[in-house]
């Protein structure tokens, strides 16, 4: 295979998988309306600024009991949930491969840039929500996550496309495989946490206000959210810490120098800062539930600053990860 031929069906493939995303994200929609509502339960609260739930207060039929980490029973399957989450991981797969692709067209790992970094980053979200749907009941995610896929899939081909080619002297280094390779990973983990910090907020809310409501009453309890969040970012934070000194240590090799307070390493270290002060206040100062929700996205939103306002808005030696 040529590398205009591997470059030609990445693309393709990209495409096909945001069609085929777009249908899952249709039959999730389509279940989220028609699929039995699940059980209300009593809010209880679970620590400083937030509030959990308690027992279901009528069970609906058919419905099991809580895991044994207190995570809801899974609500009645319907065959559009059945076709949405077939075709998310469809579309998965075909991304996968796209993104193998993408490298065997460049002939060197494929994310050098912020289209690759799109690609290979909403790839690793979709495993990653994958293979905690095993653990959790992410039912309730699904709909929110494959939807902001896709709208990352867009913006990746029509605004940061750029044709495959060859690395800039700095990038030609085995660190490019470790450095961004962690950086990915853990942006994808942060990723699923942010989705549930959000869910998590509209869930409290709605408990405190009494409210319900189809969409309400289908999300996991505030609590399970909320751990959830917990869970995944204190898997995610040791990733990034090790992807900023990976960083430092490609700098030197590269630059001569591990730091130099340019725009990616700052902001990769605010990004840190944030993160870390979230599990800080969590394990010290007992923060649970609302504020602590907060804090998980205020370090997101520093996290895609990161990505898209410094490589855009600001020159520095990461300019070449830009459009």
């Amino acid at each position: 295979m040529t590398t205009d031929t591997a470059a030609y069906l990445s693309n393709v493939l990209v495409d096909a998988a945001m069609i085929v995303w777009a249908v899952a994200l249709a039959a999730m929609a389509a279940d989220a309306a028609f699929a039995p509502v699940r059980a209300t339960r009593e809010p209880v609260a679970v620590g400083a600024g937030g509030t959990g739930t308690g027992a279901p207060t009528g069970a609906a039929e058919g419905t099991g009991p809580a895991d044994a980490d207190g995570d809801e029973a899974t609500p009645a399957t319907t065959r559009w949930w059945g076709v949405g989450r077939g075709t998310f991981v469809l579309g998965t797969v075909l991304l996968g491969v796209a993104v193998v692709l993408r490298g065997l067209a460049a002939e060197r790992v494929p994310w050098a840039n912020m289209y690759e970094f799109a690609i290979t980053g909403s790839f690793l979200v979709a495993v990653a929500f994958v293979l905690l749907s095993r653990r959790y009941d992410l039912r309730a995610l699904a709909l929110w996550v494959t939807g902001l896929l896709l709208l990352t899939l867009g913006l990746a081909v029509t605004v940061l496309y750029v044709p495959a080619g060859p690395l800039v002297p700095a990038l030609r280094s085995p660190w490019l495989v470790i450095h961004v390779a962690a950086a990915t990973l853990a942006a994808a983990l942060f990723t699923i946490a942010m989705v549930a910090s959000a869910l998590y907020l509209v869930r409290d809310v709605a408990d405190r206000r009494g409210a319900g409501g189809r969409f309400v009453s289908r999300l996991p309890s505030a609590a399970a959210l909320d751990r959830l969040a917990y869970r995944v970012t204190a898997f995610g934070f040791p990733v990034w810490t090790f992807a900023v000194i990976a960083g430092a240590i490609w700098a030197e090799y590269a630059w001569g120098r591990y730091w130099g307070w340019d725009p990616k390493e700052t902001w990769s270290l605010i990004t840190w800062i944030v993160y870390a002060a979230y599990l800080h206040a969590r394990t010290t100062v007992g923060w649970r539930g609302r504020r602590a929700a907060i804090v998980s996205l205020v370090a997101y939103s520093t996290l895609l600053f990161n990505f898209f306002g410094v490589n855009i808005a600001f020159v520095g030696l990461h300019s070449y990860g830009g459009v």
